[in-house]
């Protein structure tokens, strides 16, 4: 059984930081490729960031280039999200998946984690 398990949102204030931590179990991890995404209310669930098998490359959208570091440690089978000088726009539900390509399609990723809420006060 394959499981992602999102950790470290919360309540911040603009400007503020938080550090998402996504802990698989139940598969290879270093033979996945790991995204985060986010979906705010309303919207759809939008490509974040991604970071390759071997951690060699990284993709971000637009909107987080600059702020947002993705980065994983194999051998603890973890993601992570390091977020930087948030706003209120980044409020959303973040999560991350496992996938075995290197992409920004949602469709293909294989395995997704529950979420964890992060909110950005003004």
């Amino acid at each position: 059984q394959v499981q992602l398990v999102e950790s470290g949102g919360g309540l911040v204030q603009a400007g503020g930081s938080l550090r998402l931590s996504c802990k698989a179990s139940g598969l290879t991890f270093s033979n996945y490729a790991m995204g985060w995404f986010r979906q705010a209310p309303g919207k759809e669930r939008a490509f974040v960031a991604v970071i390759t098998w071997s951690g060699g490359a990284t993709r971000y959208v637009d909107s987080v280039k600059g702020r947002f570091t993705v980065s994983r440690d194999n051998a603890k089978n973890t993601a992570y999200l390091q977020m930087n000088s948030l706003k209120p726009e980044d409020t959303a539900v973040y999560y991350c998946a496992a996938a075995d390509s290197f992409t920004s399609t949602v469709e293909r990723y294989d395995y997704w984690g529950q979420g964890t809420q992060v909110t950005v006060s003004s």
